[in-house]
């Protein structure tokens, strides 16, 4: 089964802040790229957030060609895609939206074009069920900034063929991602599964007055999450074994998980719990506003992807490792 692997229009459905990430990548790369959404002023927005973002990714190098006039806004879900060669949808997460907006979508692309989803977690099988030729239909779920952030969990359905999968990760890999295969239909794929747990127990910190919100991000940012950024846990649990390695640490702190730490039921979002993390957030950002910090996280996240790939260099590890 063949898809188009030239990709050279690349057409996006929905323009909030995942829609127009996956604009802004595309047209890094040098695409022409055809964006619609419904929503009043969207055009407006969607050409203000990658004039925002564009910095940033020339900072990180522009493919020859790469530019914000190569972005066409178009009037109906038909003209986005009528001559897309690969199509992504970040349509809000309902189910009936998707499956009504991806059969209009597989009916007017060509049947060989890939369609990718953003969704976070729905299932394919779910909502490409009424969607022409679905073999060619995927999850493409990336992480936000997504002009910034390589990683794409890429999710078959049932009738998706496993030639559309390596396909969709090749087109991926071309936009500078690092594409995840995500074995097997489960809710919240990989990494948003590991997210929530942890975002369930930092709602119970906050409830149970054991820390405030900007306290548990330090928590994060100062400790586990700079190790995070460039070995994971797998690997970071393995030197805690020293050089026993992995088995030495699971004998040594494998009982701890019988210990009643963690809280993974959440708890409820009383007015209360919602009144102290919205007051926590407000304190962390300050005098700034979320424009002053997105230009801050940019420049963090390229910071350290610059430290990881010298490092790398340096040590001998290959790049995509």
């Amino acid at each position: 089964m063949q898809f188009v692997s030239d990709i050279k229009t690349f057409a996006a459905l929905g323009s909030g802040v995942i829609g127009s990430g996956w604009v802004a990548r595309a047209l890094a790369h040098g695409l022409d790229v055809v964006a619609w959404d419904p929503a009043p002023g969207a055009e407006a927005q969607l050409r203000a957030r990658v004039a925002r973002c564009w910095g940033a990714l020339e900072q990180q190098g522009l493919v020859a060609g790469a530019s914000p006039s190569r972005l066409r806004f178009a009037a109906s879900v038909e003209q986005c895609v009528a001559q897309a060669d690969f199509i992504q949808e970040s349509a809000p997460e309902t189910l009936q939206l998707k499956i009504d907006l991806h059969e209009k979508i597989s009916a007017a692309a060509r049947s060989d074009v890939l369609i990718g989803s953003s969704t976070s977690g729905l299932l394919p099988s779910a909502f490409y069920a009424k969607a022409r030729h679905p073999q060619r239909c995927v999850v493409g779920h990336p992480f936000n900034p997504v002009y910034l952030l390589p990683l794409v969990e890429v999710v078959g359905g049932a009738a998706t063929a496993p030639e559309a999968v390596q396909a969709a990760m090749a087109v991926y890999r071309a936009l500078g991602m690092r594409p995840l295969h995500v074995r097997k239909e489960v809710p919240g794929f990989i990494a948003d599964r590991l997210l929530e747990a942890m975002w369930r127990e930092s709602l119970h910190l906050v409830n149970d007055g054991v820390a405030t919100t900007g306290e548990i991000d330090d928590a994060i940012r100062f400790g586990a999450g700079m190790r995070w950024s460039f070995m994971g846990s797998f690997l970071t649990y393995t030197l805690a074994g020293g050089d026993a390695g992995m088995r030495h640490f699971m004998a040594q702190f494998g009982p701890a998980l019988k210990l009643p730490w963690t809280r993974l039921e959440a708890p409820e979002l009383s007015e209360a719990l919602i009144d102290s993390v919205v007051e926590g957030t407000q304190a962390q950002l300050g005098k700034h506003s979320i424009a002053d910090l997105e230009r801050y996280r940019d420049d963090c996240l390229l910071a350290v992807q610059a430290a990881v790939r010298a490092s790398k260099i340096k040590h001998g590890i290959a790049l995509d490792d």
